[in-house]
């Protein structure tokens, strides 16, 4: 893949590379890309699971067609 420049303050270009640590710039850039993608993806696909939740009588469709949740094998104690 072909390297390209983008322009940004000192300020912002120091906070990066604080940020990256020991980590090239550009290395670090590339991981934050697929992190705010990855954060994108799952924005959408919460809204969807909201929506369909919000469908009036979606659970006990659900219900209807699987049986319901599955049983928990084991109790969990507080501490």
């Amino acid at each position: 893949m072909e390297d390209t420049s983008v322009k940004i303050d000192r300020e912002t270009r120091d906070r990066l590379r604080r940020l990256a640590g020991d980590r090239p710039l550009k290395e670090y850039l590339a991981g934050l890309a697929v992190k705010e993608e990855q954060e994108q993806q799952l924005d959408t696909a919460t809204a969807a699971f909201r929506r369909v939740l919000s469908t009036p009588g979606i659970l006990e469709r659900f219900d209807a067609d699987f049986g319901g949740l599955p049983s928990a094998k084991h109790e969990t104690q507080a501490a």
